[in-house]
């Protein structure tokens, strides 16, 4: 059998490191013992992106938000099924992870860094989020393990009710907020819906051929009425009021 190779080291901003492996044609990006990634399994990742553009089918000139590169699968779905007109921002913590996109994983990326429609941001997606106001017609966050991350404890703010509530603020009336997680997770699927969110839970098979794990993508759906001007107003009281951390 062909013997992994580590390719290169990334540490984490605020702590743990990544790993990008190859063995022949495979990619793994590892953290600790964890496979975070693996160039084989894309199915639940593109699905994420399937899901979204779903819901906003026909709407002009979308604008999309992907939090988290990885090894493209996302991306890649998304701008195979948005039009020329669209949109999309792919933020990115660690910038090694766009490095390797552009070295040695660039054949598995063709090209689509370089698509006219993509803006990539080095940087923390939460906080695109919270500048973002109003901005987006869907935004797809594939970071970390999902709402029960692995890599970074700063990864909850984008979970908790804060988070959602920053989400929601920064979606259009109608848009929706897709988001991947290893497994289920009942305590998520609880602050969607107590964030207002219309909320839809699919599973989905890690590998495209449907065998594989099965992971979970919510679909939760921006239920703001188009008459709401400058986002979402947080209810006194609410849920999104009262906690800043789940």
């Amino acid at each position: 059998m062909i013997p992994w190779i580590v390719l290169d080291t990334a540490r984490i901003p605020g702590g743990g490191e990544l790993r990008l492996k190859q063995r022949g044609t495979e990619f793994s990006i590892m953290l600790g013992t964890n496979e975070l990634m693996n160039s084989r399994l894309s199915g639940s990742e593109e699905a994420l992106a399937k899901l979204a553009c779903e819901r906003i089918r026909g709407r002009g000139k979308p604008k999309l938000l992907i939090g988290g590169l990885g090894m493209g699968f996302t991306l890649r779905a998304a701008l195979a099924l948005l039009g020329k007109d669209a949109r999309v921002v792919v933020a990115e913590l660690v910038p090694e992870v766009v490095a390797w996109a552009r070295g040695p994983m660039a054949e598995l990326f063709a090209g689509c860094l370089d698509d006219p429609r993509v803006e990539v941001v080095e940087g923390d997606v939460g906080k695109v989020i919270r500048d973002g106001a109003g901005a987006f017609d869907a935004i797809l966050l594939d970071v970390d393990n999902g709402p029960e991350g692995l890599s970074r404890d700063a990864n909850d703010s984008l979970y908790n009710y804060t988070g959602l509530y920053a989400a929601k603020t920064a979606l259009k009336p109608g848009g929706v907020l897709t988001v991947w997680s290893q497994g289920p997770d009942k305590a998520f699927n609880r602050r969607l819906h107590e964030s207002g969110f219309v909320v839809d839970e699919v599973k989905v098979r890690a590998s495209t051929k449907g065998s594989g794990a099965r992971h979970v993508v919510w679909v939760a759906t921006n239920s703001v009425s188009p008459g709401a001007k400058g986002g979402v107003t947080s209810p006194k009281g609410s849920p999104a009021s009262k906690r800043a951390r789940r």
